[in-house]
């Protein structure tokens, strides 16, 4: 039977809040975990579906892309993993009778998490330009509207090509392929809004734009720094990697303004000690640095190191790195006075901090948004990177550097060529192997693709996943450059905010989910994906597919490639369609560390791809050597009377995809418009706990941007800040604030001002 969706968008002002929780999991997220599957998917669906998330014969869960453990547990998922394969793997449906009842202005009306909660589309729909409502359109005639609105272009510049993490490696190949055939290297994606930062410092210093550490060297670590992240929510499989660590000896240093639950203690539902105990605490030193503050912090550390005897690896500086001497006049200079200031910590934390570091022999500092969305991000990624080299914590087991990818296989795409900034090697490669000429300018980021938009140089766009619209900033200027063009198209499994927001006319495309039967012409197909740590291993669904209209990433591709670029183009577009093998054989001959695909792939658990640093100690950068880094010092100055705002997820959340309008483990139950701040900050500014008020952000533009009726919630932040959930929130973030360097949205330092107003 059914499940039936919720009768109508729910109240979302008045939410309940409870002092927060202090321990992440156990047996409260099982017991979530499995109304919400069981909800979405009924008893017997949950029960066949779960236990082949993550297995070696199953699917890669949708959600983050954090590792699997060789040896696997039965249920190898977590409570939000569950969510997102329940919300993938629902019974619900959203057939052309349910567009029929909902004109596009009612369901611009309706909030995300009402959307999403509709269920599966089933057939692709068009939006016909003048007309109210989405109507169904084969196939056929979706590819030949895509093709009308291409070929009237007048550069292929002026289209562009959207990704998100969730697409497959086969998906993301075939994608850039056509693309740049197609005449554009426009290829925005998720990446440039998250982790772009991480991989722009990554590259310079160290020569290679991912992390260094497996999971094994995790276990092994002696410290492990988790900076600007919070992985009780957002990737809740690492904690029982941390807590691993922890009873093998490592210990914990936690960065961040907000105490988190997860980093306090782990219950681990999959031990007596995590059911029936107290669990395990995670992190031993907490370090409550003010918002934007984690580069003062380091380069802090830093000098400390460099002013202890013997605590520098001067064998490891000597042979491997390069520019030490300008980094270390500039860490010797590090102002005390400044240091406190920009972290908010007191000097004992920091020293406290220092004696743990000199303690350990291999260390790994992980992170996540926390770090990589600020003006400064890259100068701060780089100082982390600093700290690494200085004690040679780079290439040996155990150590090295982190960046927690979001999305399973955003870290694919970018491997697969999806980056509007491809290296000339990658094009030489493609070139060679598909006989046309890549373009060799440079494309557009999310960022500047959002400027085309508004400005009418693009006029075409093209989303492989994802939910763009509620994801990038500046709403109100991203909706309106939206609006602008002759064409939007987006690749879906459910409904979102991006499909109310159209241009001129619009196409929403079904496609098949992680969880589903890939049936081709030669037979059943598999795709691979590659996790946070650079492991590639397959992905089989199970699933029947939700409606026999559905088409795989790669068919649409492929099929859209073949109407497009017609006769002319020498890809074997239908053989790549009939047998991802295939594109598999090309991936190998085009992408280095992928030779031999199809063999390694089938190997149960996949292959580790090659990194240099981690296995060699070779440092493929412009010296040749890792590179040490010297750079001011940042962090936001805020004026009297403001605070400072990170964006951040609630429990019941996954990017911009909402499961439900709790946050368990903040307190926080029935709503989603609240702002956390400081007692004593809250008392300054006159803001009672339950007070309501607009929040409002202040840039140098001088525009207004407003975010009306969120709760004020008093909470242990770090002083003078404040944190609020997005997407709600990403209408105060200004398109032009941006990382130096890298261009992604600066979400996580936002000055805002908090004006007193009254509940609607």
């Amino acid at each position: 039977m059914a499940a039936k969706p919720p009768a109508g968008d729910p109240v979302q002002d008045a939410p309940e809040v409870t002092a927060p929780e202090h321990a992440a999991v156990g047996l409260p997220a099982i017991g979530h975990a499995l109304r919400v599957s069981q909800r979405q998917m009924g008893v017997r669906r949950t029960a066949l579906t779960l236990l082949k998330v993550n297995q070696k014969d199953g699917f890669d869960c949708p959600g983050c892309a954090w590792p699997e453990p060789e040896k696997r547990a039965k249920a190898e998922f977590c409570e939000n993993g569950a969510k997102a394969v329940a919300e993938e793997a629902t019974l619900r449906r959203v057939t052309p009778d349910f567009f029929a009842a909902h004109p596009v202005a009612d369901l611009a009306g309706r909030s995300g998490y009402w959307l999403g909660q509709q269920g599966r589309l089933t057939q692709p729909m068009y939006l016909a330009e003048g007309a109210q409502r989405y109507e169904p359109v084969p196939w056929e005639r979706a590819f030949d509207i895509i093709a009308e609105e291409l070929q009237a272009l007048d550069s292929p510049d002026e289209a562009l090509f959207y990704t998100s993490g969730r697409t497959s490696n086969e998906a993301a190949f075939l994608y850039q392929l056509f693309a740049r055939e197609f005449g554009t290297n426009n290829l925005p994606d998720c990446s440039n809004m998250c982790h772009e930062s991480s991989g722009s410092a990554l590259t310079e210093t160290l020569g290679v734009g991912k992390g260094s550490v497996s999971l094994e060297d995790l276990h092994n670590a002696d410290l492990i720094i988790v900076a600007g992240q919070n992985p009780g929510t957002n990737h809740p499989r690492m904690l029982t990697a941390l807590e691993k660590a922890k009873d093998n000896g490592a210990r914990i240093i936690t960065v961040n303004p907000l105490p988190e639950a997860g980093l306090e203690r782990f219950n681990n539902p999959q031990t007596p000690r995590g059911l029936l105990g107290r669990g395990t605490p995670i992190s031993d030193l907490f370090l409550q640095v003010r918002i934007g503050g984690d580069q003062a912090l380091f380069r802090a550390l830093n000098r400390l190191v460099l002013e202890t005897e013997g605590a520098v690896d001067e064998e490891f500086v000597r042979e491997h790195t390069h520019g030490f001497e300008e980094f270390a006049a500039a860490a010797r200079a590090a102002d005390w006075d400044e240091t406190l200031r920009a972290t908010g910590l007191e000097r004992a934390e920091i020293d406290q901090a220092l004696r743990m570091v000199l303690a350990s022999e291999r260390t790994i500092v992980c992170w996540a948004m926390g770090l990589t969305q600020h003006k400064h991000a890259v100068p701060t990624i780089r100082e982390v990177v600093n700290f690494l080299l200085l004690r040679g914590n780079v290439g040996r087991p155990g150590a090295g550097v982190c960046p927690v990818r979001g999305h399973s296989n955003v870290q694919g795409d970018r491997t697969m060529g999806i980056f509007e900034r491809p290296a000339p090697a990658f094009l030489d490669a493609l070139e060679k192997e598909f006989g046309f000429a890549p373009p060799r300018e440079h494309g557009l980021d999310v960022v500047r693709a959002i400027r085309a938009l508004r400005d009418g140089q693009a006029k075409v766009f093209f989303a492989m996943g994802g939910n763009f619209v509620a994801a990038s900033p500046d709403t109100e200027v991203t909706e309106a450059a939206m609006r602008r063009a002759r064409l939007t198209v987006h690749v879906s499994t459910k409904l979102n905010r991006s499909h109310v927001v159209t241009g001129a006319r619009a196409l929403i495309l079904p496609t098949l989910g992680r969880t589903e039967r890939d049936l081709q012409d030669s037979g059943e197909q598999f795709v691979t994906v590659e996790d946070s740590m650079g492991m590639v291993h397959a992905s089989r669904g199970r699933l029947e597919a939700a409606g026999p209209q559905l088409l795989s990433e790669p068919s649409i591709v492929c099929r859209l490639a073949r109407r497009v670029l017609g006769p002319g183009s020498r890809t074997p577009w239908e053989e790549f369609e009939r047998d991802y093998a295939r594109i598999r054989d090309r991936i190998a001959r085009v992408v280095p560390g992928f030779e031999d695909f199809n063999a390694k792939v089938a190997r149960p658990g996949g292959f580790a791809l090659p990194h240099a640093p981690r296995d060699e100690r070779r440092f493929p950068t412009a010296t040749g050597k890792a590179n040490f880094t010297a750079a001011e010092v940042e962090y936001p100055r805020v004026p009297e009377g403001r605070l400072l705002l990170q964006t951040l997820r609630s429990h019941d959340q996954y990017n911009t995809t909402i499961y439900g309008l709790d946050d368990r483990y903040r307190g926080i139950k029935g709503g989603r418009r609240v702002v956390l701040v400081h007692p004593d900050d809250a008392r300054e500014l006159g803001l009672a706990d339950g007070a309501y008020a607009d929040l409002v952000s202040e840039w140098t533009d001088g525009v207004e941007r407003r975010a009306p009726g969120f709760r004020v919630v008093h909470y242990p932040t770090a002083r003078g800040c404040a944190a609020a959930y997005y997407p709600e929130t990403n209408v105060l973030i200004p398109l032009d604030a941006t990382a130096d360097t890298s261009n992604t949205p600066a979400s996580k330092s936002v000055i805002v001002r908090l004006e007193l107003t009254t509940p609607v």
